[in-house]
């Protein structure tokens, strides 16, 4: 029986969040505060491809921080981008912790399909 779920994602995971850099071929993660426009923000700074700040994981409230001015300093889709890999890589190790396979099938819309075979570790 297959199951379709919608997942709201909160980012709180800081192995997830670099397995995500890892796999989109960005710079680890690092914990520190940035100067962002508007103040500073603390957290896992996160570089993304054409950002003018980095985008700051707050883990303990599950937000990311960020200063793109509208898409001026840096590109949504970027972080859309992160955020997608973010909720795949959660996904997988929750499901690997729980001895489930995981298959991944990226889908022509540019949108990932996993799918989660309960008790066989893959």
């Amino acid at each position: 029986m297959s199951h379709i779920v919608t997942i709201q994602t909160e980012v709180r995971d800081p192995e997830a969040v670099a397995a995500a850099c890892r796999r989109l071929g960005l710079p680890e993660p690092v914990r520190g505060t940035a100067e962002l426009f508007s103040g500073e923000a603390a957290g896992l700074l996160v570089r993304l491809p054409g950002w003018r700040y980095p985008a700051v994981v707050d883990a303990a409230a599950g937000r990311i921080l960020y200063d793109n001015y509208g898409g001026a300093w840096g590109e949504r889709a970027q972080l859309d981008r992160f955020m997608q890999r973010y909720a795949v890589e959660k996904a997988r190790i929750e499901a690997r912790k729980r001895g489930h396979a995981v298959v991944e099938h990226a889908l022509a819309d540019g949108s990932i399909r996993l799918t989660i075979e309960v008790g066989g570790a893959s």
